[in-house]
């Protein structure tokens, strides 16, 4: 799984694929009834629970994933009062000091068959090719009026952080959270926005293959960052990670 040796925080390592596995399962059953009424959540649950997720995470991560979520707490959203995206630092701030803001990190990251723009110290990308998680669609990238046809999507929105812990961490913390390479993915712009500030129970990607992966970075910036889930979104995350395989 991309990243996620590297930059996830550690997690319960006792856990074993087979009792993470029971585990999830035993959480999607409860999810059905937590979630009668809520129509977005209901169908986005049922989607994935009825078929099996192709699996872009290995086992070991698919337990770490389940074992981080067993020890997230579980409580409803805060106000959204107080929230703007100055809360997380300026956009894309270089935390990491290379001399390169994090969004031409994440795009030299991401995509391939890259050029940088001259006299930028190899730092701007001019152009470029995304194969994009979310659709499974191959996307051309060249920077200029066409620049959004590629976005970096805060995996667990800023937003929705914010209403779920991040009010309560340091402004530092806020800061490394937006721009932390395991939270950042280069992706379809139109699948961004249809994604907005969404948790997993109301918006999962097109692209099957690429659910579990999603949802096991979710929990994982979840747990670094000390933030919480709502009920809906733990069972949806809960649902799909049964489901991988």
């Amino acid at each position: 799984m991309r990243d996620m040796k590297i930059t996830r925080s550690a997690a319960p390592k006792s856990v074993t694929a087979l009792t993470a596995l029971f585990l999830a399962a035993t959480l999607a059953g409860c999810s059905a009834a937590a979630n009668v009424g809520d129509t977005v959540a209901g169908a986005v649950h049922a989607a994935t629970s009825q078929e099996s997720a192709a699996n872009s995470a290995t086992p070991a991560e698919i337990a770490e994933a389940v074992a981080e979520l067993a020890s997230i707490p579980v409580k409803g959203k805060a106000p959204k009062t107080g929230y703007s995206r100055e809360q997380f630092g300026a956009a894309w701030s270089d935390v990491d000091h290379n001399g390169c803001d994090t969004r031409n990190d994440i795009l030299r990251r991401d995509l391939t068959n890259i050029t940088v723009k001259p006299g930028t110290k190899n730092c701007i990308v001019a152009s470029g090719k995304l194969a994009d998680e979310y659709t499974g669609k191959t996307i051309n990238f060249t920077r200029g009026a066409d620049s959004s046809a590629v976005q970096i999507d805060h995996i667990v929105a800023l937003s929705s952080a914010w209403q779920t812990g991040a009010q309560q961490i340091s402004a530092d913390q806020r800061l490394q959270l937006a721009n932390d390479p395991l939270n950042l993915i280069a992706a379809d712009g139109p699948a961004n926005q249809q994604k907005s500030d969404s948790s997993a129970d109301a918006w999962l990607p097109a692209n099957k293959a690429f659910r579990c992966e999603y949802v096991a970075r979710q929990t994982a910036v979840k747990t670094k960052y000390k933030l919480w889930m709502t009920q809906p979104e733990h069972d949806a995350i809960a649902g799909i990670l049964a489901a991988c395989n």
